[in-house]
């Protein structure tokens, strides 16, 4: 058994998930990606050794899909959503046949003789395509870098989470805390550095100053004008944004170092995730 992931935002870098199309499921369903796993991958995969994970995830891609594009493998024929769904089933099954833990498989089949586990990233306000607000940047997102254990970074996000909550309906109204695509709170309100101030007020309502850092996926393609244009529109879900709003990466840029030393004494910015359009290479230059 395993679950796939899909995003509203995706660059033409990534794998591409197949859908239906079509009237039902509004385009949504996946009755075809389920086909080719019930008729084309099970059957081939029947008899394979499940413990050799990197051979089957190569077969299910070089051979059984096959499709390329000039990025590389593609899985344009069956679907990432279809291959990636039986290569984590794969993986659940390949633990149970060594009796292991699937974190301690998984680890095992990346060599790592220590693993941990991670930080978690807690999205808690949405804007972006994930949410029907001004916000043009995606995801704001607190990092409990000062829990000593996963459950203890629970307790953290879901306190900081609730707090948020209080926040913005004592500024904005109860109307204020309606959710986007991803389960954070979705405000209307336009300015990316007020979202970082709504969750500074929330850190420190929680009583985590100091122990909370801060996390943003931007997904600057989403706004990104074009490579003839080569602006950022802080308005785009406005038809008709003022030219102000539209401003060159380097003005973009400024825009994040300001939030990284508006943070700089309280909750650090740690992580700026897709900051500049996928294939604005130039500026992701500058900026790293």
């Amino acid at each position: 058994r395993a679950a796939v992931p899909s995003g509203a935002s995706t660059g033409e870098f990534e794998a591409l998930e197949m859908r239906d199309g079509g009237k039902d499921y509004m385009g949504k369903g996946v009755l075809n990606a389920v086909k080719n796993v019930n008729e084309i991958i099970a059957p081939a995969l029947v008899g394979k050794d499940v413990t050799k994970q990197a051979e089957l995830d190569r077969f299910m891609v070089e051979e059984l899909d096959g499709t390329q594009n000039e990025w590389g493998w593609c899985k344009k024929k069956l679907g990432a959503n279809a291959i990636l769904g039986v290569s984590l089933a794969l993986c659940r099954g390949g633990a149970a046949a060594k009796k292991q833990p699937l974190w301690q498989y998984i680890a095992d089949l990346a060599g790592n003789p220590s693993p941990c586990l991670p930080v978690p990233s807690f999205n808690i306000i949405n804007g972006g395509s994930h949410a029907g607000n001004k916000l043009a940047m995606q995801e704001f997102m607190i990092l409990p870098v000062g829990a000593t254990s996963f459950t203890e970074s629970m307790k953290i996000g879901s306190e900081v989470y609730h707090n948020l909550k209080k926040v913005i309906k004592g500024r904005y109204g109860l109307d204020a805390t309606a959710v986007g695509d991803e389960g954070g709170f979705a405000p209307n309100i336009q300015s990316n550095g007020e979202a970082i101030d709504l969750i500074e007020e929330a850190i420190k309502a929680a009583g985590y100053t100091n122990q909370v850092r801060l996390g943003m996926d931007v997904a600057a393609s989403e706004f990104y004008t074009g490579a003839s244009d080569a602006r950022y529109n802080l308005d785009f879900k406005n038809e008709n944004a003022p030219e102000s709003e539209k401003i060159p990466a380097d003005k973009l840029q400024e825009v994040y170092e300001g939030f990284i030393a508006k943070c700089a004494d309280s909750s650090k910015i740690v992580s700026i995730e897709d900051p500049f359009d996928q294939d604005d290479w130039a500026s992701w230059v500058k900026f790293t």
